[in-house]
Formats: C-alpha cells, structure tokens, sequence
C-alpha cells in the first residue's frame, strides 16, 4: 500500500507532495498588496518578479508543500535517465528572499471581499491576486485506480509517488504489451504520455528486448498531435519503429490483478476492448482544482476564467492567473508558463499605474518531444496551432542538441532563471537562442 499511500498524500495539483500543517503557520500579517495561491512554477516566478516590483514583505505566497518538482524531468525520470532526487528542492530554497511563505492550503477564494481562506482557518486579504494552482491529477476516475499502483508492472510519470514504478516496470519487461494511454481530458504537457512510448522503445532496443514487444499507444485524441507539421514527422516515427497507434481509445478501467486494462472507443461510447498488459503507463484525467472551481473565478468547465491576451481575470480587474489552473486555449506546459511570466507582469505592471495592457500573450507553448536517450523534436507553437519556431532549423527533425537543452540546459535555467524571474517570456527558447549569442 506504500504507492498508494504516497499518491494520496499528492498535492491536488500534481506538482508537489503536501505536507499539511494544522498548527498556526500563518503570518501576524494578514494583509498583503499582491498574494500568489500557489508555489508551483508559475507561482515562484510571479512573486520573484513582484517582490522587485512591490517591495520586500508586501509579497506573499500560500504553498501547503516543503518540496518543489521541476516536472517536465521526470519523463526522463520515468525512462531511467534521471532520478527522482535531481528533480526536487525545498520550497523554502526556490521561495524569493522578501517575500512571506504562508504554508498552508487554499481553501476558499472569495474575490468579492479580496479574501482568501487557509485550511488552518485563517484568512488573509490582498490588493491583487495571482492565481498559479495547477489542475488536479484524477486518477480515481479510473476504476481500480489508485490502488492499482501497489501492483507491478504499472506506472505513472505523473505524480512523485508512481514516476519511479514506471522505470521499474520498464526494467523488469519481458515480452507482451508495453501500453501507453491518454485520457479523455485535457492534460498538462500533452507530448508526455507518448515521450515514455518513444523512450521505452529505445530501451528495449537497446535491451534486445524489442523483438518480444507490442508497444500500443491508445489516445483519446482523433490525432496524434495537435500541431500537423509535427504530428506528420510523429507518424513517420511510428511507422519506422513499429509501434501501434490508436485514436480515440480511452483507459476506463485497470485491472492490476489480472495485468488487464480496458479501453472505451469514444467514436462508439459503450465498446470496450480488454487489453493484457506486460507493462502500462497511465496518464491520469485531469481537471481544474476545486478551490478554483468552487469559487466566483471560475468559468463553466471549473477554470480560472482570464482574458487570454493579457491574463487579468474578466471579472475581477485586480486578479490575475498563469499556468495550468487557467482557460487559457493553450497546452499547458512549462514553456507556456515561462512565456506568461512576461506578459503578465507586464500587465500588473500597466494595472498599478491604472493603464490598459500593452501586450498580448500568442499562446507560445512548446513541447520538446523526446524520441530517444538522445534525440528530440522541440515542437513550438501558437495559440492557432501554427508553429512559432525559435531557431533557423526544421524543428520537426529529431536532434541530439535539443536532447541535451532539454535534459541538461533547461532544468538548470529553470532553477537558477525562470524561478528567480530573470529568465522566460515570450519565447523563452528564443531568448535562451539570444543569450548563446552573445
């Protein structure tokens, strides 16, 4: 029951293990000029970036957790080329020097009266707001889910407790079905479920294992990625390394004991295939956090409702979002993070000064699509779907240089530039392009 223990213990957003406090955390200062819910990515880097705009002690963030995951790595993590350990630091290491630790959880917004509620009971009043929560991992909407993962040969590289179950299960594969799923929600890094795909059959390969191997990749989706150029290069890959695809095919049910897993045919709601599995990776279905969707912020599906130019609410002019929490019509990954930090400082900054915002977030994402231990397809794009490309080069080529930006340059910059707010914008690739150039 240790996995399953772990995974409860999860942060509601996916990002970081929670370690709820009930003792009295909370600041003698209940007031604060901007208060940040959340100490996920978005949220570290918004309040370095205000600490410098508002002064040291007028910033505060509330973070129930005492670790923080740099999560894009733990694909890698998944595939056995980089260790849980290297992907985690205490929050009070990335927390901004200045700027109040609240450690506690969120439990109400209430926008109307500038208030926010902590577990504790405590309540705490701002002048702005940033809302950086993240979605919620939902892996009990899956049946035999999560006390599935105390069996072996199922895995997860979504969440802390489940990413090391997924490289075992990868090691102890013999011969039979290596499935990989998406589900039927949106998601955050779309690229990811079929990463580990890509990254399980380099090992096997490498293993000899690969002639024994089905590898089956079963997507919700009715493409295999959102973006075409990309998408037409993914499927010359699944064509030259025998691997099965199949499109809206979504995991309803696991059932471990029996190494089985059924999938619905969404184009025929009620038809179930039963697959036997020898490894499986589970991608869970995510939704917006509930002290989002239960508060006035929140649009008609659950998420922070912003306007997608600028990420003021369209509401409340003095509350504010980024990342994965929002309805922002992007992927929700840490490249788009990265290029909203920007934009929305940008945009408090023009509110401070009772000025309209200047600047429009396009929707730059990106997606380093790993294909191998040292290959990747850096897909970058717009709000459209159209490719917003950095460097001079056919991005939908695999190359080994992108693999090491992805596994060894983006992690550092992460750490040392985008949570200290001195790094991302929109583009982040292209200024990291810019700064090798001078």
């Amino acid at each position: 029951m240790a996995a399953l223990r772990r995974l409860r213990q999860c942060h509601p957003a996916g990002i970081v293990i929670s370690h709820l406090h009930t003792a009295n955390q909370a600041s003698a200062k209940q007031h604060y000029k901007m208060l940040v819910l959340g100490g996920g990515s978005g949220g570290i880097a918004m309040s370095a970036r205000m600490k410098r705009m508002m002064g040291a002690g007028n910033v505060a963030v509330v973070e129930p957790s005492e670790t923080h995951y740099y999560q894009p790595i733990w694909t890698l993590v998944g595939a056995g080329a980089k260790t849980v350990a290297s992907s985690g630091r205490s929050t009070a290491s990335v927390i901004p020097s200045g700027v109040k630790w609240v450690k506690s959880k969120v439990q109400e917004i209430n926008p109307d009266t500038n208030t926010v509620r902590t577990d504790d009971g405590h309540e705490i009043s701002y002048e702005y707001l940033i809302v950086a929560l993240g979605l919620q991992l939902h892996y009990e909407k899956i049946k035999g889910l999560p006390e599935g993962f105390d069996y072996p040969k199922i895995g997860s590289n979504y969440s802390v407790a489940t990413v090391d179950k997924t490289w075992k299960a990868l090691q102890d594969f013999k011969e039979g079905n290596a499935v990989f799923t998406f589900p039927n929600t949106p998601v955050k890094c779309a690229g990811a479920p079929q990463k580990i795909m890509y990254l399980s059959d380099a090992y096997m390969r490498k293993t000899g294992k690969r002639a024994k191997a089905n590898i089956i990749y079963n997507t919700s989706l009715p493409v295999i990625f959102g973006v075409k150029k990309y998408a037409d290069a993914l499927w010359e890959i699944v064509k030259q390394r025998d691997l099965q695809v199949n499109l809206r095919t979504n995991l309803v049910e696991v059932r471990p004991d029996k190494q089985e897993a059924v999938f619905e045919n969404l184009d025929k709601p009620g038809e179930t295939t039963v697959i036997e599995y020898e490894m499986l990776h589970v991608t869970p279905p995510m939704g917006p956090i509930s002290v989002v969707k239960d508060s006035p912020l929140a649009d008609d599906a659950g998420w922070l409702d912003i306007d997608k130019d600028n990420l003021q609410h369209k509401r409340y002019p003095n509350v504010f979002g980024i990342g994965d929490c929002t309805n922002l019509p992007t992927s929700k990954t840490g490249a788009a993070v990265a290029a909203q930090t920007a934009i929305l400082h940008r945009t408090i900054s023009r509110v401070l000064k009772n000025e309209k915002p200047d600047k429009k977030y396009d929707g730059y994402t990106s997606c380093p699509l790993v294909t191998s231990y040292n290959t990747v397809m850096l897909a970058e794009f717009d709000y459209n779907l159209q490719p917003l490309e950095t460097f001079p080069i056919n991005q939908a080529k695999e190359r080994q240089i992108m693999y090491l930006m992805k596994a060894d340059v983006m992690p550092h910059l992460y750490w040392h530039g985008l949570l200290r707010g001195f790094w991302g914008g929109p583009g982040p690739y292209r200024k990291l392009l810019h700064l090798g150039m001078k």
